[in-house]
Order: structure tokens, then sequence, then C-alpha cells
């Protein structure tokens, strides 16, 4: 059965065109058609030969994912749901951070599995548990996607913090990095590019060394006790063993990591907490991204009043961190952090 040409990287499909008698460079004219031209059928990529674009296309396919329903917040948040094998969704966030002067800033929330097996209890995409992992070419079809809904406008930022945990799909998310990033893919600066990961402390250092992406990890507690009754992964990877593996990335010398914290109401936002958290994040390069807690069905959680969202981010620059907070948006059409589900009948 044919595949899907977008799941290869460069050096697979290198490997295939040595395998059929060609040299290896072509594998770099291919993808450059498929992804930076947008080519649709290998007919029309006309710098190759006919007996190649023959065994191109009897080997693999190109597919184009595409929305099956754009829903729009008041804010101009917009949600895409894709009906794969099972259904996934994207969001699409104009002016995503107000602290970094983003007014002309468009990012694109991917995800990179149906569902999530992680068990954050203030994430309603825990509530589906992990479905599948998705493909390189599902996860760079959101992508795609997002582009040409966002048109006229450019998209700045994609972010992986959509559904699903990065790094335990981690061979499709480098794949799709790749494909991202290289000159003959999407062309997107590393620099614009997040993933985000509840910490999964052997997987971390692959992505410092081999990608140049941005590293956000999700904290959501300040104690080991905390932490595993919010996020179940604490307990095979606690505080000490992730913060001890961030601490020795060798990380370039502008970069930092984004250290996530959701802020749930008499939960994780008191003084004490953001005392705690300065001293675990002493001597990181690090940025604190406090992310008031969105309401879903169910959640058993309320948000942090506003008050007290400011007040603890106050303690937190009082003693040299830098602390943001990520104004939610879409929260009318469930958009918002940790707010993507899609119930499993929809597959």
């Amino acid at each position: 059965m044919p595949r899907s040409i977008e799941d290869l990287s460069r050096a697979e499909l290198e490997a295939w065109c040595a395998a059929v008698g060609e040299p290896r460079y072509r594998a770099t004219q291919v993808l450059a058609w498929v992804h930076r031209k947008g080519a649709d059928d290998f007919e029309s990529m006309s710098n190759l030969s006919r007996a190649f674009r023959a065994k191109l296309a009897e080997e693999f396919t190109i597919g184009r994912l595409a929305p099956t329903f754009v829903a729009e917040a008041a804010d101009g948040t917009r949600k895409m749901l894709f009906h794969l094998p099972a259904p996934i969704e994207s969001v699409l966030i104009p002016q995503f951070d107000r602290e970094a002067d983003a007014r002309d800033r468009l990012t694109l929330c991917i995800s990179s599995q149906a569902g999530c097996g992680m068990g954050c209890a203030f994430c309603a995409t825990a509530r589906m548990g992990l479905v599948r992992n998705l493909t390189p070419a599902e996860i760079v079809g959101q992508v795609r996607a997002g582009r040409a809904l966002a048109a006229p406008r450019p998209l700045t930022n994609v972010v992986f913090m959509g559904m699903g945990e990065p790094l335990a799909n981690y061979e499709a998310v480098r794949t799709a990095l790749e494909i991202l990033t290289a000159e003959w893919g999407f062309a997107i600066s590393p620099r614009r590019i997040t993933v985000s990961t509840v910490g999964l402390v052997p997987v971390i250092p692959r992505l410092i060394a081999e990608t140049r992406v941005n590293l956000a990890v999700s904290l959501g507690a300040t104690t080991d006790a905390q932490r595993e009754r919010l996020m179940p992964v604490d307990r095979r990877y606690p505080l000490a063993a992730l913060l001890a593996a961030c601490r020795d990335l060798p990380l370039p010398r502008r970069k930092r990591i984004t250290f996530e914290y959701t802020m749930l109401g008499a939960e994780n936002d008191s003084d004490a907490d953001a005392r705690r958290l300065v001293r675990l994040l002493h001597g990181l390069r690090a940025k604190v991204n406090l992310i008031p807690f969105n309401p879903f069905p169910g959640s058993g959680f309320v948000p942090s009043p506003r008050e007290r969202i400011v007040r603890f981010q106050a303690m937190l620059r009082a003693q040299g961190l830098n602390a943001t907070i990520r104004e939610s948006r879409g929260q009318d059409i469930q958009a918002a952090c940790g707010q993507l589900a899609v119930a499993r009948a929809a597959a």
C-alpha cells in the first residue's frame, strides 16, 4: 500500500532514492516540491524524469489535511477539527501573549497525538485517554491547514501545546520539526517553534540535541505530593529529576526554558507555592508562564482569582524571575489551553 511521502524525513527519502537507483539529492528536490511548492501530485514535478515520477507515484501518495469544521470565538481565535481515524483539534490564536508586545503575533497550536495518556487532572484532553499517535504527515498537515486559514496573515509561531504529549511521540515529532524548519520544507525559524512537555526526562535531552526549537515544561506544582496528584508523570519523574535534567541541558547562550504553571484556585496558588517555585528554579535560565485554569465540565477545579495570579506573578518577579501571565483565548469555543477534547464517539 502506498505511503504518504509527507511521513518521510530527508534521510529516509534519500535512502529510498538510492535503493531505486536515483541520486540522493533527488530527495531534496522531491521534498521541496511537496512542502515548499505545495505540489499535489508527482506529475507536476517538472525537473524530475518521467520514469522517476512514475516510481514515486507507485510508492507514495501526497495527502492534504483539511479541517472538517472551523469554530470561531468572539476574540478571533479559531479552532479546527480534523476527522482522521481519530479526530484531533488545532487552534489558531491571534495575540497569543499580550505581555510580549504581540500585536502582530499569530500562533498555531497543534496536536501531536489524538487524546493523551499523561492523565493531568486539569486538562480536558487527558479525559480522552490516549487514542493514537499522529504521523509526521498529520502533524505537518495541521500547519499547512493553519497557514491556509490564516491567509493572508502569516503564521508567526507554532506551538506543540495541543492534544497529546509531544515527547511520547518523539520520532514523528522530530520528523515533523525537520520538515517545518528545513529550507526545502516550511522554512519556519526554530526560534518560532515551541515544544511543550509534562516532563519526560529521558527524551528532553534528545529534543535539545537534535532540534533547535524552544522547550516548555509543564510544572503545575511545587512539591511532589502536590504534583503527583495533579500530574501522574511525577511518579516516574519527580521534580528533582526533572529540574536536574533541565539544569544539565546545554542551552545556547540566550535561550531559556519556559516553565508553564497552571493556576488552580486554592490548589497551587498560595504565597508558599510562589516562594517554593522561586527556590526550585534558582540558577536556571527560566521564564515562568502563569496559565489561568480554563474550566471544562467535570474538572473539579476552579481558576485562581485574577488578583491572586497577579500577586503570584509579582512575588516571582520580585525575586528576579521572568514571569508572564498567559491570557486565555477562545474559551467560548472550548479552544483555550487545556480545553481541547473530542469525544471518542466522534472517531
